[in-house]
């Protein structure tokens, strides 16, 4: 881990932006941009995690003024040498309690971001530093994926994700803590090499009471930004939380 920049250094910095891969596609993120435009509806948006601007940018190009929290030196000056990316305001900090000025009508942690947070102690912060934040009447979305425990035989408390002739990727759970993993093995010239990241993965009910405990109610959600249904079969969600108007 970069004692600096988390585990979310140079090295991942490096290599996170993969415009191949789905999370980069237009037709990905247009939806996500939209939605969370809407919901700004002409005010100020803030991004916890805001990475190398994969989301702030295009949120820009629509005219919402966006602010970002992350810890990471190293994404931010990547989103700095992109077009635009040099406009966009950034608190260096831990967004679980990093305060800045003035109020949003939207917040947003996409992409698993908030399971970074891994204590409850530290999720149920985020969501109490995002209602300070919010104006009365916003908003608050996190899109996040459901833990793939039913992917677990008995016994079992590791989940492939990738598997190729040079790299291998899984999860580990421990269901007792809801403590999580990912982690990577890479073969280059010969040589392998290793590296974890850890989790706590958190149900929708949970962020569910989280967002009561700070003063918000759900209001929507969704499998995904463009307002497919949530069902018992759905890996991931998107949801809305909203801070009551005065």
């Amino acid at each position: 881990m970069d004692d600096e920049d988390g585990y979310f250094g140079e090295r991942v910095a490096a290599t996170y932006d993969n415009p191949s891969a789905r999370e980069f596609q237009p037709e990905t993120l247009a939806p996500m941009a939209d939605l969370l435009a809407g919901l700004a509806d002409g005010g100020r948006a803030l991004e916890l995690g805001i990475g190398t601007g994969r989301v702030a940018l295009p949120l820009a190009e629509r005219g919402v003024p966006v602010h970002g929290i992350d810890l990471s030196r190293a994404m931010v000056a990547r989103m700095r040498d992109k077009p635009g990316g040099d406009a966009i305001d950034v608190t260096i900090g831990d967004f679980a309690t990093t305060r800045v000025d003035g109020t949003f009508s939207v917040a947003y942690l996409v992409f698993n971001t908030i399971m970074n947070l891994t204590t409850q102690a530290a999720q149920v912060a985020c969501f109490r530093n995002v209602a300070d934040h919010l104006a009365p009447g916003g908003c608050f979305v996190i899109e996040t994926m459901l833990p793939e425990l039913r992917k677990l035989p008995a016994g079992q408390d590791v989940v492939p994700f990738h598997v190729s002739p040079t790299r291998w990727s899984f999860d580990i759970y421990d269901v007792a803590t809801q403590e999580m993993s990912s982690n990577y093995v890479e073969v280059v010239d010969g040589r392998g090499d290793y590296w974890s990241v850890p989790f706590r993965y958190v149900w929708p009910a949970e962020l569910d009471l989280m967002a009561q405990l700070a003063g918000m109610r759900l209001r929507d959600r969704w499998e995904g930004w463009k307002g497919e249904p949530f069902t018992s079969e759905s890996e991931r969600h998107v949801s809305v939380w909203e801070k009551p108007a005065l």
